[in-house]
């Protein structure tokens, strides 16, 4: 009777595990890329800020894959104790998938702005996730 009892867990858990497998999104080719880019800048001035994002909207805007771009300066009125103050303009896009965000990475435009702005960055922290569904 255990052994029955074992096959039949084990049975459900294979179930289980196979239903698991079909509806978890996989990640990479058909998941959503979110690409999140945090500068800091040298000149912390309202004019190298706004250069700034007048550059990603040039060069980083309407590239193909892309279903999200937006660029802004930080909140400065919003201080909640656990922000990450440790930026001066954020960058947001979501990508269709990985390889999207592969080709906006090696495009001449995305090269571009980077040859633009570097000298301006004193530091750059990128973080890229999946989106899980809806």
């Amino acid at each position: 009777m255990n052994k029955r009892r074992s096959l039949r867990r084990l049975a459900v858990f294979a179930v289980v595990l196979g239903l698991g497998v079909c509806v978890l999104p996989a990640h990479g080719a058909e998941g959503k890329l979110a690409h999140m880019v945090f500068f800091t800048l040298k000149d912390k001035s309202n004019g190298a800020k706004e250069k700034l994002v007048s550059s990603c909207r040039k060069y980083l805007a309407d590239h193909e894959g892309v279903l999200h771009f937006s660029v802004g300066t930080i909140a400065e009125d919003v201080k909640e104790p656990v922000s990450d103050r440790d930026f001066d303009v954020a960058l947001h896009l979501i990508f269709r998938d990985k390889e999207a965000g592969a080709n906006y990475l090696k495009s001449d435009r995305h090269q571009q702005f980077v040859e633009a702005n570097k000298e301006t960055f004193a530091k750059v922290r990128v973080f890229d996730s999946y989106l899980a569904a809806p």
